[in-house]
């Protein structure tokens, strides 16, 4: 079943995102006497090139590396029970009161065993008096929740500081941390929305922990998704190289302001093919400039849990591929809701912005002003409409996540019984009843037809379906019984519908949408 879940994608192998566990550093400052200027500000000697390729970076270079540091952290972390050493199990025998083993992971109200982590990252300055940005992963505690023990800033004259956590964003991925320091050397902002693909761009970090390092390369995509979710999910594609240890450092375009924050990259081996992603500033400044003054982010909050529309579900909803994002779900009380947004619309426009794979529902929301009342235009069982939406603030990730529920959806045994399965699809299919719902890990209110076999060789398997699924509706109606689900089928193909749109919950996870092909079955 294929869905798009909310949340992170930061480091796996394959094709997939990788975290960046990053570093770099920065070298005493330059230039007259007295106040300290921006490394990259006007009154500096010019950065920029001519046009065309550049013969060096190196003055470019020497201007800005000062401003980037390494940063390091530690944290005790428990040390989860092994499988007891067979020596250590001897000696206890003959020892009751512990003494024969230094073993401290149970038993007899002693002290959990517990081993240092750390990571390593890179972080830039913002101001001559230490405000220093890096990405939340990097300070964010080993287990996922609070965050490391220690912080130290390095600079590139191994200056060692340690690191105040001013503030952090789980969302944005970003945080702002603060050391003590006057006349630090320190760089500007830019404006990521005039970068272009094939601009020059040069990221500094500590790839490896090997020491500062600069690589340069071009913008090879804007706004680029990795997860096809969430408001931060439009990155900038780079070819410079970016491997674990630039996460938190800058990504610089030629007139020496900052543009991104280097954050993942896409990687069949962990290292370096050429596909970086920098989170753009256009992104990331409000974020932390919230932060620094010790608020939280301010984003606006629809309430509702999408899909893209791509090519198995444009069909099925007689509209074209990337043509807005579908509801999947809708949460009680929240302003989605209170509008009239239901599962299964598909919304196309917000606020008069159209909707598309660059300018997601979750993007658009999130950057309108919290309070405001815009117009969301859907389109609903073929037609077009426009509800208006009162935008409210949108929850902490902890909130949603209670919102939204746990389990992962693993997929369940499907049950026995005496009820003989009709088919559909390429699949076998019969009532719910309670002892099936329990069986498959449903909840107790679910409703619909449970999946009994799937046929290997169906579009349904092609889709990801499996044993012990629930087909919620159909085409965005409700079933209770496979003959509903048999008719509803027969109804699309005499349509002339290429495919069906199924809901489908699997355990304890979110409903999702899934598109099934109908030509030839």
């Amino acid at each position: 079943m294929r869905s798009k879940e909310s949340g992170k994608v930061r480091y796996a192998y394959g094709v997939a995102t990788a975290l960046l566990l990053g570093g770099s550093v920065f070298s005493l400052a330059t230039g007259e006497a007295g106040a300290q200027v921006a490394q990259n500000g006007p009154g500096t000697t010019a950065l920029a090139p001519r046009p065309g390729a550049p013969m060096s970076f190196a003055d470019l270079v020497a201007r800005l590396q000062p401003a980037v540091v390494n940063i390091s952290t530690k944290q005790r972390v428990p040390v989860k029970a092994q499988q007891s050493d067979p020596f250590e199990e001897f000696f206890r025998r003959f020892d009751p009161n512990g003494q024969g083993s230094n073993d401290n992971s149970s038993g007899g109200g002693s002290q959990p065993r517990t081993r240092e982590a750390g990571s390593l990252g890179s972080g830039f300055i913002i101001s001559p008096d230490g405000y220093v940005v890096t990405n939340n992963h990097l300070i964010q505690g080993v287990t996922g929740t609070g965050t490391v023990d220690t912080v130290t800033i390095t600079t590139t004259d191994r200056r060692e500081y340690p690191a105040k956590i001013v503030g952090r964003d789980e969302t944005s991925d970003l945080a702002l941390l603060k050391i003590d320091g006057r006349n630090l050397p320190y760089v500007n902002w830019g404006d990521s929305t005039k970068a272009r693909v094939g601009d020059w761009v040069i990221a500094i970090g500590d790839p490896y922990g090997v020491g500062s390092t600069v690589t340069a390369g071009i913008i090879s995509a804007l706004h680029r998704g990795i997860t096809g979710v969430g408001a931060y999910d439009r990155y900038i594609q780079t070819d410079a190289a970016i491997n674990m240890g630039n996460s938190g450092g800058p990504m610089f375009d030629l007139n020496g302001n900052v543009i991104g924050i280097n954050s993942a990259l896409i990687s069949p081996t962990g290292a370096s093919v050429g596909i970086g992603l920098a989170i753009p500033t256009e992104l990331a400044r409000p974020v932390i400039e919230a932060l620094r003054k010790g608020q939280r982010p301010s984003r606006g909050y629809l309430g509702v849990s999408l899909q893209p529309v791509d090519e198995d579900l444009a069909p099925a909803l007689g509209i074209a591929k990337d043509t807005g994002e579908l509801v999947r779900a809708v949460v009680p009380g929240t302003p989605g809701a209170r509008a009239g947004l239901q599962q299964g619309d598909v919304i196309v426009r917000v606020n008069g912005q159209a909707v598309t794979p660059d300018q997601t529902v979750s993007y658009l929301v999130a950057n309108t002003q919290v309070g405001s009342r815009i117009p969301v235009e859907i389109i609903r069982g073929g037609k077009r409409a426009t509800v208006t939406v009162q935008v409210t603030e949108r929850p902490t990730e902890e909130a949603l996540a209670k919102m939204s529920g746990g389990g992962t959806g693993d997929t369940a045994t499907g049950p026995g019984g005496a009820t003989t399965p009709q088919r559909a699809l390429g699949l076998s299919l019969t009532p719910l009843t309670p002892q099936a719902a329990r069986a498959a890990n449903l909840p107790p209110t679910a409703q619909g037809v449970l999946i009994t076999r799937v046929d290997g060789n169906s579009p349904a398997a092609d889709k990801g379906l499996q044993q012990g699924d629930l087909i919620v509706s159909i085409n965005n109606q409700p079933v209770s019984s496979p003959a509903q689900v048999v008719a509803a089928v027969d109804a699309a193909r005499k349509a002339g519908r290429s495919s069906v749109l199924l809901l489908v919950k699997r355990g304890t996870a979110p409903e999702a949408f899934v598109g099934v092909d109908i030509t030839n079955r």
